[in-house]
């Protein structure tokens, strides 16, 4: 684990900003003795710890053809772009976007609320609100818009968004929601 130097959260080793407050964990090789972590060894090969308990080594999965084929799926479907998740619960999740205004939320079939991005199974503290935020496709740009979320909606780690405000988006820009951690890439 590494600590936080400005709020003291514990975050996971290999995390490259804070968990908590967002602040960056670089300069790691410096606070790695000062936040007194022991680099575990990387093992290649099955082993025995000094416990006398076997480590087997996974060996990495072949390249998955599924995806490719997912992909060309999306794209026979009208998807335009996709949302990745990069930080999160979640990691490498993807949402295919093929409607000219997709909502991002979490799933409530009691308020009749069905995002086309639900995050409602990815996000167990429940920092995303029912009704986030939203992505638009007009004239072939896109932009996003924060709908008055409780935990606010931050593109490329800039400011917290005015709700109703639109803000323009490229290809490869995060959105950040609540915890998650979303990279857009638009397909087309």
């Amino acid at each position: 684990m590494i600590k936080c130097s400005k709020c003291g959260t514990q975050n996971l080793l290999g995390s490259i900003y804070c968990d908590e407050c967002g602040v960056s964990l670089e300069n790691l090789p410096e606070k790695m003795e000062e936040n007194n972590i022991i680099e575990q060894p990387v093992f290649q090969s099955a082993s025995v710890t000094s416990i006398g308990i076997p480590y087997i080594a996974e060996e990495p999965p072949d390249h998955d053809t599924s995806k490719d084929e997912e992909a060309a799926d999306a794209e026979m479907k009208g998807v335009h772009a996709k949302l990745t998740i990069e930080r999160g619960t979640s990691i490498g999740t993807e949402f295919f976007l093929s409607a000219n205004e997709s909502n991002i939320g979490r799933w409530d079939a009691d308020n009749g609320m069905f995002p086309d991005v639900d995050l409602d199974a990815h996000d167990p503290e429940a920092k995303i609100s029912r009704r986030h935020a939203r992505i638009f496709l007009e004239d072939e740009q896109y932009s996003i818009e924060d709908c008055g979320s409780t935990n606010g909606t931050f593109v490329n780690r800039g400011r917290r968004l005015i709700p109703g405000t639109k803000l323009i988006l490229n290809d490869g820009d995060e959105i950040i929601v609540g915890k998650t951690f979303l990279r857009l890439k638009i397909l087309k």
